[in-house]
């Protein structure tokens, strides 16, 4: 059986957690033992009385949760103070971001953990099952935050998303059509703001057209596209991804003189480093800041603001695979599972992550290679 680990995250503002009481219930249920660190759930509502109740041992720091377990389960990746605490029979199974965190990758190899990430685990249908549910989150936050940054007390042109009669209503511009893009344009249309999306793949522009009927303008991604639409944008809404790489630098510097002064920029893809060259990682603490005359929102925990809603959706997707890694090992969770296998960015003090090494200019080696080691 498997001891499994929750941590409290230490990230700026997270409050988000791994794993919820109900989680618990069905791990212990399968016989296994569940260390959660005090406190881990509070800021999504769940307490460590409901842990117990669900058969949680509660653990008074991190380094008995660490000592404890051999399954860690957390949202953020672990912070520099967290990665010192890894050792080589872990299994850490997280949100890694690991192309623009040199850094983070160096530790993690150092750890000899095996290293599992979120974001570039797949389905049958090469979706990203564990990272689509976060996705949705930030997709719908993006227009919020944007409409904040917009007002002019936060250096914003002032202008309400919506409009009001007699008045156009803003100009919203999503670059990126996949879960972050789309569900900005769902809650941008139910604003009643003008919305474009670009995208570089026809289906997807094909299939916005379609659901949209007209309410939404669907163009397809060049630089020159980019440029001209970015002339009369209120907010722009970076939703870019490529699994495991860093995000492709859209939106140079250049193009901000091309952007209304105090039109609003939010790069959801700053996890991935940003789709933007002006974009840097902001905390909730001070989200914001102004690049020639353009407020940027670049929060890398997005979703860790509206933490309950978070951790229910997150958790209702990777609890599945939770529990194979308890129940089998991560070997034998890993095997025959190729969208699963996709998910091991570092085992073995080696990176198994393409996108990742090419990022880094670092050796990648198959998974499958190391797969009977583990």
């Amino acid at each position: 059986m498997t001891t499994v680990g929750v941590l409290r995250e230490i990230k700026n503002h997270e409050y988000r957690v791994g794993l919820t009481p109900a989680g618990t219930r069905e791990l212990t249920e399968h016989g296994h033992t569940v260390v959660v660190q005090r406190g881990a759930g509070e800021g999504s509502g769940f307490t460590d009385e409901l842990y117990e109740r669900a058969g949680a041992r509660i653990a008074d720091d991190a380094d008995a949760v660490f000592k404890a377990a051999q399954l860690l389960v957390k949202v953020k990746e672990p912070l520099a103070e967290e990665r010192r605490k890894l050792a080589p029979h872990h299994v850490l199974f997280t949100f890694l971001h690991l192309a623009p965190d040199p850094e983070q990758t160096r530790d993690l190899l150092a750890s000899g953990a095996t290293c599992i990430a979120y974001e570039t685990v797949t389905d049958v249908h090469g979706q990203l099952p564990l990272l689509a549910p976060m996705s949705e989150v930030a997709g719908r936050l993006a227009i919020q935050a944007g409409a904040q940054a917009l007002e002019k007390v936060n250096g914003g042109r002032g202008v309400l998303l919506s409009g009001v009669p007699g008045v156009h209503s803003g100009n919203v511009v999503i670059i990126g059509g996949g879960v972050v893009g789309r569900n900005a344009a769902q809650l941008a249309v139910g604003l009643g703001a003008h919305v474009t999306v670009m995208d570089r793949s026809v289906p997807v522009l094909r299939e916005l057209d379609q659901l949209y009927r007209g309410q939404v303008t669907t163009l397809y991604s060049t630089r020159d596209a980019i440029e001209s639409v970015l002339a009369d944008a209120d907010l722009v809404v970076g939703a870019v991804l490529i699994p495991g790489s860093s995000a492709p630098r859209l939106i140079t510097r250049d193009l901000l003189q091309v952007m209304p002064e105090g039109a609003a920029l939010v790069d959801v893809a700053i996890d991935q480093g940003g789709c933007a060259e002006t974009s840097r990682p902001t905390t909730h603490d001070d989200p914001t800041y102004v690049v020639d005359g353009i407020v940027h929102y670049c929060v890398a925990n997005m979703p860790g603001a509206v933490a309950r809603t978070s951790t229910l959706a997150l958790t209702n997707a990777t609890l599945p695979y939770v529990l194979r890694l308890a129940d089998y090992g991560v070997r034998s969770a890993l095997d025959g599972d190729p969208g699963f296998l996709a998910g091991l960015n570092v085992a073995q003090g080696k990176l198994t992550c393409e996108g990742v090494a090419e990022a880094q200019g670092l050796e990648f080696i198959s998974p499958d290679r190391l797969l009977p080691k583990l």
